[in-house]
């Protein structure tokens, strides 16, 4: 496994990926911008990392792997370990950027910073939530992405298109359509107002679920390769 995520990191993965996932944890610096929006972009780095910008798929990067002396669920595992590195940097380097994303919002008036700390969508003061909620987002995207993907082994926009409607579809319920829904302000309170035990408790319940939905994406990619006829 050692040998596989060093090809991921030193053959597979573009420096455009690096790029993506130090420099668009900047984007919750931004006053007002939603916090849950700008965990939608380690999902771009995907095809990237997929197509390798001419290193990836239109080098055959996949049949070359499938002919190495490894089982193709260790093909599966080394790129599921890959993305769920590419998600820990990215949540880590925007975590770090929380305290200061803090201090420039409370030097807005509240006026023109209503939706980034207060209220509706889940704001700054639900960030522990919101990485709980994302995380879960994370894995929903990656079954996916790496079912419809290794089907064939080719499906690198039509996975990309579909990871990225399930994604959007998914943040929009849990931060926009549910808390706003008559009767349901008790979820807002609950996931950024009833304290920050509560809200670890979210995200430890995440945590969870987000290990079991990649252990089921690794059996089902796994067998969608074994069927695959290179």
């Amino acid at each position: 496994m050692k040998a596989l995520l060093y090809k991921e990191f030193k053959l597979a993965m573009h420096p455009i990926c690096y790029v993506f996932i130090i420099v668009f944890p900047l984007m919750i610096l931004i006053p007002s911008y939603p916090p849950a929006v700008g965990f939608i972009y380690v999902l771009t780095t995907y095809p990237i990392l997929f197509l390798g910008a001419n290193k990836g798929q239109q080098s055959n990067d996949l049949l070359f792997s499938t002919l190495l002396p490894i089982r193709k669920r260790d093909i599966v595992l080394a790129r599921i370990f890959t993305v769920i590195i590419m998600h820990i940097i990215f949540t880590l380097i925007m975590t770090a950027l929380y305290p200061l994303a803090l201090l420039i919002d409370s030097s807005i008036p509240p006026s023109e910073s209503e939706s980034a700390v207060t209220f509706h969508m889940l704001g700054l003061d639900g960030y522990v939530s919101i990485l709980g909620i994302s995380l879960i987002g994370f894995a929903i995207a990656d079954l996916i992405y790496f079912l419809v993907y290794y089907k064939n082994g080719k499906s690198i926009v039509l996975s990309t298109l579909l990871m990225i409607i399930g994604y959007v579809i998914y943040l929009a319920i849990f931060t926009i359509i549910i808390p706003n829904l008559p009767g349901c302000l008790w979820y807002e309170e609950f996931l950024c107002k009833s304290g920050i035990g509560y809200q670890f408790i979210v995200l430890g319940s995440a945590l969870i679920i987000y290990v079991l939905l990649h252990i089921i994406t690794h059996k089902i990619a796994s067998k969608e390769l074994e069927q695959v006829d290179f």
